[in-house]
């Protein structure tokens, strides 16, 4: 008989888990890394009721999710520049910081809410189905494009260091 040798990684020797906000006027979309930190999926929608009720609802997912890096979403307008949401959005980045002390990133999220739309509608969903579904998708688009981001200039660092003499 064959045995299973089973090992367990201790958490400390994984990636960090990241939670991507998408924070509307009504709704917060959330999306967090898999343990691994190789993909992305959607959490779930929290519709929005106060402020110290959103703050605590996201800090049980911090806790649930150990999750070591907040990235949020910063709704600037198209020309770049702050938008009355993206300094609302950034009041709130700064409260999460404050309160739980961690990383809290803001990461440029013109257009996720389209693409969102536009990736619902090519499932197949109905718009009337896309309310709930949109804010979570528009994160999953904003942890991704964090993350490539990120990469990218790790990747360019090493680069710039291979060159050196």
């Amino acid at each position: 008989m064959d045995e299973v040798l089973q090992t367990e990684v201790p958490p400390s020797a994984l990636p960090p888990r990241i939670l991507a906000l998408d924070v509307g006027r009504k709704r917060i979309g959330l999306a967090i890394t898999d343990p691994l930190g190789f993909t992305v999926q959607p959490l779930f929608t929290l519709y929005r009721s106060s402020p110290r009720a959103d703050v605590k609802s996201i800090g049980r997912v911090l806790r649930k999710h150990t999750v070591n890096e907040i990235v949020v979403g910063n709704p600037l307008h198209m020309s770049g520049e702050l938008s009355p949401q993206a300094i609302k959005t950034q009041s709130f980045a700064a409260e999460l910081h404050a309160t739980f002390g961690l990383p809290v990133h803001l990461s440029d999220e013109r257009l996720t809410t389209s693409e969102a739309h536009r990736h619902l509608h090519a499932m197949g969903k109905p718009r009337q189905e896309h309310q709930g579904l949109v804010d979570q998708i528009a994160a999953v688009l904003i942890l991704e494009g964090f993350l490539a981001a990120r990469a990218f200039a790790v990747a360019r660092t090493r680069l710039e260091s291979s060159k050196e003499p």
